[in-house]
């Protein structure tokens, strides 16, 4: 069986566990990794692997898994899906969703390639599991709630504000969906602290939540990558009231990410040219190998 060529695209806290999957997977290889340094000050976990600037230097790429700040991923996909290769991404500022798809996916149908966006645990396999509910019990509410735990999207948009050295942003359940957020933070020398903090709740990512900013002597101190969910849907069946669901789940964030990026980086080889969100794709098609024996082992 030939093996899925791809490439990381940034290697950070993702894409450092990116590479953890892709050498576990069974039908994938590393086709190399992509970051601002190249092979500069080269990780050693990468020595067997080629580390460039730019995707263009990398041979034989089928598919890019793009592990780059969700404000970087349209100008990365475009450019990328330019070259007729395949791109994945955990895009996760929910309202932007619909817009992207519609971009990526003019791009990616004119060069012959998919794209799948937004495919983390959520928006990612939470969209998967809300769907299921949805079409179990039509009427009803469902809640989702986060945490408590590190947000990586919002921890990584508080490090882009002006004047912030160092980072972490905690993503804390009050119920009913509504989350409070907690930021620490330690700032760089010359910056006040107060107007960090504006700054910080202003931005996209945290308006519309109770946001907390607090400056420590060491975020590394506080950091811890646990997360998790608790996702419940009280609903109608028919006419049948009070069908009652829950899903939860405690985990690694960046590692679950990871993992879903390449369950979805496989996924995207089963789908014509597009862009699509999890909840468009069938779920046996993240699952490596024929779809015959899965279906005997699980259905």
């Amino acid at each position: 069986m030939k093996k899925l060529r791809a490439a990381i695209v940034g290697y950070g806290n993702i894409g450092q566990y990116v590479l953890e999957a892709l050498q576990a997977a069974p039908d994938f290889e590393v086709a190399g990794v992509v970051r601002r340094a190249g092979a500069e000050n080269k990780p050693t976990e990468l020595a067997e692997y080629d580390v460039v600037k730019s995707i263009t230097e990398l041979k034989d790429v089928d598919v890019a898994i793009l592990c780059t700040p969700t404000r970087s991923v349209e100008a990365y996909a475009k450019e990328i899906l330019a070259l007729g290769i395949n791109t994945v991404d955990s895009f996760d500022i929910h309202t932007g969703i619909v817009p992207l798809r519609k971009e990526l996916g003019e791009c990616a149908k004119a060069h012959n390639a998919v794209a799948v966006i937004a495919a983390g645990w959520d928006p990612g396999t939470d969209s998967v599991v809300r769907t299921m509910l949805e079409a179990i019990a039509p009427k009803g509410i469902t809640y989702t709630n986060f945490g408590p735990g590190m947000s990586m999207g919002h921890t990584v948009a508080v490090k882009a504000i002006p004047g912030v050295k160092a980072a972490l942003s905690m993503t804390i359940p009050t119920g009913t969906s509504i989350h409070r957020r907690m930021v620490y933070i330690e700032v760089k020398d010359g910056y006040n602290f107060d107007e960090v903090a504006k700054a910080i709740k202003a931005d996209a990512y945290f308006v519309n939540d109770e946001t907390h900013v607090k400056e420590v002597p060491s975020v590394d101190a506080l950091l811890d990558m646990g997360h998790g969910v608790n996702l419940t849907r009280k609903g109608v069946s028919g006419k049948t009231q009070n069908q009652l669901f829950e899903f939860n789940m405690r985990i690694n964030n960046p590692a679950l990410t990871a993992q879903v990026l390449v369950c979805v980086a496989r996924a995207s080889f089963r789908q014509q040219p597009g862009c699509y969100t999890m909840v468009e794709i069938p779920v046996i098609d993240l699952l490596p190998g024929e779809r015959e024996e899965w279906i005997a082992h699980l259905v």
